[in-house]
């Protein structure tokens, strides 16, 4: 956290103005003129560890998702799939209003950002290289802050809109705010839809007996999802430098997918061909609630904050094989998937100012528990009876607790501002499976960040920033059994797995030139015992669990330029290229690979009168995976939204529209080789209203 010096007299000028607009009018008339203050909000503020990017009046955000807003954020790379890359980095944390949540982290990421409203959401904070204060678990930030309005007075809004597909959403959303509180709320509804096309086609070879085969995977399947959410925010002001602030979420998502997969395995045995099908049901419910404390004044400031989250989730993987070739009666499986994650967390935050800058201090402790159930059964098809399958039927929970204290100190000296901190981190993981032993792992590291910028000139500065952090396993990646994945692919997880050391470098300038602003950047980043793919296969069944051992180098350049030449007109242009090297252990020994990779984001908006027309398009290259390479995919987003009253308006977005989401992907390792492709259909068409009241 860091305290702003000017804080006082910005509140000193709030509080004159507020006192004036409360005269009374026989007063007011006294005086010799009436002046108004106002201040235009910047749509992008750069800071010393930090990029903001206000997309509270985003277009495509009023009908979209976070997903979308997340998308037309410079800097930004996210496929249709919800993968989420910040200047070539693909370890990012995603953090909601400054904080970690249970929907955040895992599979359940992806759903969370697909699903959640994009007119929720305030503001965009970038964090490429994130300093001491925060727990960046390893990789870059987003943090995701969403709206909350202390303005006197009461407004509300409701907001709507329709697609192709019938898909549809509405919600509701208000503030009311006195003199020492504010409250605010909303609620949404929302018929959500992913259409997925997916193929895979494996030749492998069992170098144990020398087996050998191949399999191929075909499906299609549109997703209907009907998502609720509501939210709630109370301010109360006890004093003139203390408040309390309570924030609750709530979000719930329910789907029915009908999957036909359509299978074909040849090995020495012959060919066979089958249909599986599934219709789930799939669901996932998000709650959150935190209570904070701040205090404030004149030099100091200090922040209190105590939050409890929690997802829970099943996923149901029930089917009914229907043979095709050799013909053969039906047969029907039970399974299930169900996980739990809670995750508290206390932090507590002091910041004071100092004869040359501001030192802060703070303190991070959370605990996480991810509690997993896997079932998996044969259904006897006329008695109905279940016979669990002991070898994908299990449970297991891995719990976290992380401590973590850090220092800061901002240095100010002349044209000089420096930002240098340390954090300490202690990490307990434990493993416990429901039957057997269990597994325990101790860590603690001290890690050090540093951000510096010298102010060559008043319109060029130059920064340099370096950050090395762990990054902890993936609870899933711990579990010590088999999960049934689908017809020809299973999961094992490793409970032995060690966090992946990370270190990055990264040295910048930024400049201005009239309406143009310009940046450009160079980055190196290392990770060590990075957690890399260990394949395997039992009974003609391809086997995926994981392994430390693997090394990941990655340097570049990425740069941006915004061209506003009037109040109306505005460009933008954001994009890196970066060279990735890969060591990858494989049944022979380590592989390397190395390939050049890079993204570029367009961006360009246009207003007159009552209509605003924005036009954002995104493309990320090919690039290698570990053993492997991945295509490259697009995406072209058009906007346009009519301001028809003072307090009503009309958006139209178009996503997608050339239909560039399908990203194709090559493994080959020395046990089986695999090619295929994930279409997520993004392509969409909406239609929406805003309805402001106040």
């Amino acid at each position: 956290m860091h305290f702003d010096q000017s804080l006082p007299r910005r509140t000193s000028l709030s509080l004159i103005l507020s006192a004036l607009v409360a005269l009374p009018a026989t007063a007011r008339a006294e005086q010799p003129a009436v002046v108004t203050v106002s201040a235009r909000k910047e749509p992008v503020v750069k800071k010393l560890d930090k990029t903001v990017h206000d997309v509270s009046d985003m277009a495509r955000a009023a009908n979209g998702t976070a997903q979308d807003v997340l998308q037309s954020t410079p800097g930004i790379a996210l496929t249709a799939d919800g993968q989420i890359a910040v200047k070539g980095n693909s370890q990012v944390t995603v953090l909601v209003n400054g904080k970690p949540t249970a929907m955040m982290a895992g599979d359940e990421r992806a759903v969370a950002l697909q699903t959640m409203s994009g007119a929720d959401i305030a503001s965009i904070e970038v964090i490429t290289n994130p300093s001491a204060a925060y727990n960046a678990n390893g990789g870059a930030i987003v943090n995701i802050v969403l709206k909350r309005n202390r303005k006197p007075g009461t407004r509300a809004q409701v907001q709507g809109s329709a697609a192709d597909h019938g898909l549809w959403n509405v919600g509701a959303s208000g503030d009311l705010t006195r003199k020492d509180f504010s409250v605010n709320g909303s609620v949404a509804y929302r018929r959500d839809g992913t259409q997925k096309f997916r193929r895979s086609a494996v030749d492998w070879n069992n170098p144990l007996n020398g087996d050998a085969g191949s399999t191929l995977q075909t499906s299609g399947i549109f997703v209907r999802r009907k998502v609720e959410s509501a939210a709630l925010g109370v301010d109360y002001i006890l004093s003139d430098s203390e408040s309390l602030s309570l924030a609750t979420r709530y979000n719930a998502r329910r789907s029915h997918p009908r999957l036909d997969t359509l299978n074909a395995t040849r090995d020495h045995a012959g060919q066979r061909i089958f249909h599986r099908i599934s219709e789930g049901p799939n669901e996932q419910s998000d709650n959150s609630a935190s209570l904070g404390y701040s205090r404030q004044d004149s030099a100091s400031a200090l922040k209190a904050m105590v939050q409890r989250s929690e997802t829970d989730t099943l996923i149901d993987k029930s089917y009914s094989d229907v043979y095709v070739a050799p013909a053969r009666t039906a047969s029907d499986s039970r399974g299930a998937t169900r996980s739990a994650r809670q995750l508290t967390q206390a932090t507590l935050d002091w910041s004071r100012a100092s004869g040359h800058g501001q030192w802060g201090m703070g303190v991070d402790l959370q605990d996480e528990v991810n509690d997993l159930a896997n079932y998996q059964a044969s259904v006897d098809r006329v008695s109905g009876a279940e016979t669990p399958d002991p070898a994908t039927t299990n449970g297991y929970a891995v719990a976290t607790t992380l401590g973590a204290v850090y220092l800061t100190d901002q240095i100010r000296h002349g044209q000089w501002e420096a930002l240098l901190g340390g954090r300490f981190e202690r990490m307990a993981l434990r493993v416990r499976p429901a039957q057997g032993a269990g597994q325990r792992g101790h860590w603690q590291a001290f890690n050090p960040s540093m951000h510096l910028k010298f102010a060559a000139s008043d319109s060029t500065e130059l920064t340099l920033s370096y950050r090395r952090s762990l990054q902890r396993p993936d609870p899933r990646d711990l579990n010590p059994f088999t999960t049934y994945i689908d017809a020809q692919n299973l999961s094992r997880g490793n409970p032995g797995l060690q966090p992946q050391r990370l270190t990055s470098w990264e040295i910048g300038a930024d400049t201005e030139m009239g309406k143009l602003s310009a940046s450009v950047s160079a980055f190196h980043r290392t990770s060590a015992d990075t957690v890399a793919d260990a394949r395997s296969f039992a009974d003609k069944v391809l086997v995926t669990s994981k392994q430390n051992g693997g090394q990941a180098r990655s340097a570049g350049m990425t740069g941006s330029l915004d061209w506003n030449p009037d109040a109306a007109l505005r460009f933008g242009v954001d994009g890196g290229i970066y060279r990735v090297a890969l060591t990858t252990p494989d049944l022979h020994g380590p592989v390397r690979q190395d390939g050049t990779a890079g993204y570029m984001n367009l961006r360009a908006s246009y207003s007159a009168g009552a209509d605003n027309v924005s036009l954002d398009a995104h493309g990320q290259s090919s690039a290698i995976t570990a053993l492997g390479r991945q295509g490259s995919t697009s995406s072209v987003n058009l906007s346009w939204k009519r301001q028809l009253t003072k307090t009503l308006s009309l958006t139209v977005n178009a996503s997608d529209l050339f239909d560039g989401s399908k990203r194709s992907y090559r493994t080959d390792a020395s046990t089986f080789r695999q090619a295929g492709y994930d279409h997520f259909v993004a392509r969409r068409l909406y239609v929406g209203f805003v309805r402001k009241f106040e």
